[in-house]
């Protein structure tokens, strides 16, 4: 008999170093020393910090999965807030700047991996990000919005690579302030 798949809703943050090849090729050893120091002062606590669980690394990338999506969202943008500070006194042309996308979404379990089309939307969401920014899909927003104080503009629905239906979007670039003490929220389009 067939064993029944094992499904879990999750929140699902999937980050990558935006121009990753152009560092390892000026200064390969120079870049893994600083992005392994990024992750063990910075990345992995945070992660731990907001009860989150390092699925797997990717080279410059990593899945993680959180039991919830304000823990998710909070922990992106303290980790880009954290990044705009450690890049600060670094040269520009050595400066690792991270893309992360966020979503909700069923996934399926298989050992200590997790599959489907949450993460995979996760993955595609980074993608649309800035260098130095995070990309939440709609679901994220409206489970965060009156929670946390971050203001994401709408990007509307976007055409992403291998997902049949378009993706509602949400994107916010660091450099923006995120100080407010009233949530603001990007201005709304329909969402059905």
């Amino acid at each position: 008999m067939k064993q029944p798949v094992e499904r879990r809703l999750a929140a699902i943050l999937a980050a990558d170093v935006a121009g990753y090849s152009r560092l390892m090729e000026a200064d390969e050893e120079g870049t893994l020393e600083r992005l392994k120091a990024h992750r063990r002062e910075l990345i992995d606590p945070k992660v731990k910090e907001h009860r989150g669980h390092i699925v797997k690394t990717t080279g410059d990338g990593m899945l993680v999965e959180f039991p919830s999506v304000v823990a998710a969202t909070r922990c992106a943008v303290e980790v880009q807030r954290a990044m705009i500070d450690r890049n600060a006194e670094i040269r520009e042309d050595k400066r690792i700047p991270f893309r992360i996308g966020v979503n909700l979404g069923d996934v399926i379990i298989d050992g200590d991996d997790i599959y489907g089309d949450g993460v995979n939307i996760a993955a595609r969401l980074e993608a649309l990000a800035e260098p130095g920014g995070i990309c939440i899909s709609r679901i994220v927003h409206d489970q965060i919005r009156d929670k946390l104080p971050y203001p994401f503009d709408n990007m509307g629905q976007q055409s992403v690579k291998n997902i049949a239906r378009p993706v509602r979007t949400g994107c916010r670039s660091t450099t923006r302030s995120t100080t407010s003490s009233t949530p603001r929220t990007a201005p709304q389009s329909p969402a059905s």
